[in-house]
């Protein structure tokens, strides 16, 4: 039988005997790595402007950062010019009210005027100008010389003058007098207000002239001149004691009796003040004494908020530690600017002399005052640069840092007695002979011999301490361990 085949199935139409597989050709590929790039571009597109826009906020925040620093520091350093110079008014306003409205202090602060030379001869030459004006002295020496001697009257005179200068001279250097210079300023600061418009009966104000009346000390010279030369006048004055300080009624009118003369108008009054800048001085007298609280109190506010805005506040202390010594002597030098201005108006000589001697021993105080200030501000702005960053800084800082422990070691290498010794052994000859030479400076300065004695003793206390200081320390010698004996075992 042959062998019999296996029908073939048919195949169906349309398909082939070979399983049909997918195409992937080439152009889908481009497709999809198309759409990756572009889905990637559109990332990065959206990357950039996040970035750009968050670029642009960052830069933003940075000129408003800066723009806050840069305001706050503008702040901070007008506030502290402001701090630095309502400092230094301040400081002129208080002392200015503590003398001027304190009777005690003012009395204090006068005291000592009629003392200094200068303020003494301005005085006696005004009053034995004023007693040769009333008195006519070179007309009564003439009248009393003989015809044929009138030659001498002109010599005479001036011998009266030096006389009577000599006079005013020892009246102020008498403690009646000190008593009477005392009281009348007392007197006249009850109303040390009024002394300022003008409403004082010591010290007056008259149209643009400040004066002091000194009519109790003429008076005061006429009774101590009657006693030294009774026929100088002719007949006795009778005039009263004067030393409270209080002027009596009616004796401008008694002296003139006494005298046979009429007093000028302005006899006495010896002018301080003169000028056109008077009421403006006063005006600012008045509005600086009320104000002066609002002042104090505004230079502190302008200090803390310089200190609250100031982005550095180390450096914004600095600055004010500069300003204020700079405020300081820009106040000082617009005082003195003043103050040669009113001197200016003084005549020349003596009474300027006076005047200007007068000014340093009232404001002696606010210059001690103004010299205080300006070590502060220099100790203040020292100190904030020495805490800051600075090279110098740093490099002091750490240098006294060295320098301390090296101190201290040494500090503690003296106590142990061991580096103390060898230090003074080493310098012995020049301890011994500074010594000596020391000793023999002071020795010029004393004069008793007690302190002599006391010299020599402690003179030779230090040289014998330095010698016991300069001996060498005995050394430890370490005894060698006692040999057991008998060679005797360990039990």
């Amino acid at each position: 039988m042959t062998e019999s085949t296996r029908p073939e199935s048919p195949t169906p139409a349309g398909q082939s005997g070979v399983p049909e597989q997918r195409e992937t050709g080439p152009a889908a590929a481009d497709v999809e790595e198309l759409q990756r790039q572009r889905a990637e571009e559109d990332e990065l597109r959206r990357l950039r402007v996040e970035a750009e826009e968050l670029r642009a906020r960052l830069a933003d925040r940075e000129r408003r950062r800066h723009r806050r620093m840069v305001a706050r520091r503008v702040v901070a350093a007008v506030l502290v010019v402001v701090a630095a110079f309502g400092t230094a008014a301040s400081v002129v306003g208080i002392w200015a009210a503590r003398t001027t409205l304190n009777t005690d202090r003012w009395v204090a602060t006068v005291r000592p005027l009629p003392a200094d030379p200068q303020v003494a001869e301005a005085m006696s030459i005004y009053l034995t100008d004023e007693v040769f004006r009333v008195l006519d002295v070179r007309q009564r020496v003439a009248e009393a010389l003989p015809p044929k001697a009138a030659f001498v009257a002109g010599p005479v005179t001036n011998g009266v003058r030096d006389y009577i200068q000599g006079t005013v001279e020892d009246v102020l250097q008498t403690e009646q007098f000190q008593q009477l210079w005392v009281n009348l300023n007392r007197r006249a600061h009850e109303r040390i207000l009024a002394v300022i418009e003008g409403e004082s009966g010591t010290v007056q104000v008259q149209g643009d002239r400040v004066t002091l009346n000194l009519l109790p000390v003429f008076n005061n010279v006429l009774a101590l001149l009657e006693d030294r030369a009774p026929t100088l006048f002719g007949k006795p004055l009778n005039l009263p004691e004067i030393t409270n300080g209080q002027i009596p009624p009616g004796l401008e009118t008694r002296i003139e009796t006494a005298l046979g003369v009429d007093l000028p108008s302005n006899f006495s009054r010896f002018t301080i003040y003169r000028g056109q800048e008077l009421n403006a001085l006063q005006d600012a007298v008045a509005a600086f004494k009320k104000y002066l609280v609002l002042l104090v109190l505004g230079t502190l506010v302008a200090l803390g908020l310089a200190l609250w805005a100031s982005p550095w506040r180390r450096r914004t202390v600095l600055q004010y530690g500069v300003w204020l010594s700079v405020a300081v002597l820009t106040v000082a030098t617009v005082l003195r600017a003043v103050r040669n201005q009113i001197l200016s108006d003084v005549p020349a000589g003596a009474f300027q002399d006076g005047a200007a001697a007068a000014s340093r021993i009232i404001f002696s105080t606010l210059r001690e005052r103004a010299n205080q200030l300006v070590w502060l501000g220099v100790v203040i702005a020292l100190v904030a640069y020495l805490v800051g960053p600075g090279r110098g800084a740093v490099w002091l800082r750490r240098s006294v840092a060295r320098g301390s422990r090296a101190s201290w070691a040494w500090v503690q290498g003296l106590a142990t007695g061991r580096e103390s010794s060898a230090w003074v052994r080493e310098r012995l000859d020049a301890l011994r002979i500074g010594g000596v030479v020391v000793a023999g400076v002071l020795a010029l300065l004393l004069s008793s011999w007690t302190s002599l004695l006391v010299l020599l003793v402690l003179l030779g206390a230090y040289e014998l301490a330095v010698t016991l200081v300069a001996r060498p320390q005995a050394a430890m010698v370490e005894q060698p361990p006692a040999a057991t004996s008998g060679g005797a075992r360990p039990g």
